[in-house]
């Protein structure tokens, strides 16, 4: 019950950050995309042997049989949301941290609810999100002149199917390979810049 009521929490989530979307065909074909280029790479999987090898390392601890499962679901879902993508995005452009302290509050909440659910593998996937949150700053740093209101916009849209995706799985309704929707970030952030230029 209390995976079903986070699995639910998340979808509201998801679907509040959807449907902000003004281009929703341009969101469509960045999915597709998205998708396309997640499954060549095969990004889901990757994160799935990662997770393997946590586990075979730390397989021992607590929850050792979950260690895969928890790393890849609290992965994806620190890294999908909007406050992440926005926060980067913020800090890298203007210095104010203020939307990763809250997100990173947020995140600790979730993360003891995930943890006693799934387990410590969990506590893992602090090492993804320092990597993905800290290029994301890093590239918003230097493209602070093409990532306008318009552009964010859309991504938090994409963002936020990537997270209805994540708890339509929690809930057990779906087995979606959310790690390979991931590219759609990337090319919604094409599309848009491309489109505003016109």
């Amino acid at each position: 019950m209390i995976m079903q009521a986070i699995g639910l929490g998340i979808v509201l989530i998801g679907l509040k950050m959807a449907i902000t979307s003004d281009q929703v065909i341009f969101v469509l074909i960045s999915m597709v995309l998205g998708a396309w280029l997640g499954g060549v790479v095969d990004i889901e999987g990757m994160l799935h042997r990662i997770g393997l090898r946590i586990q075979q390392r730390f397989g021992n601890l607590n929850g050792g049989n979950n260690i895969a499962k928890a790393f890849v679901t609290s992965t994806l879902l620190y890294c999908a949301g909007a406050m992440s993508i926005v926060g980067s995005i913020e800090s890298g452009l203007t210095g104010n941290h203020d939307i990763l302290y809250t997100k990173s509050l947020l995140d600790g909440i979730i993360s003891i609810m995930l943890a006693a659910t799934l387990g410590i593998g969990v506590i893992f996937s602090a090492i993804s999100v320092f990597l993905y949150q800290g290029i994301l700053t890093l590239a918003a740093s230097y493209l602070g002149n093409i990532l306008t209101v318009f552009v964010i916009n859309e991504i938090k849209a994409a963002g936020g199917l990537i997270i209805l995706a994540i708890g339509l799985n929690i809930l057990e309704i779906t087995k979606i390979k959310i790690g390979n929707l991931l590219p759609a970030i990337f090319f919604i952030t094409i599309i848009m810049i491309i489109a505003g230029m016109f």
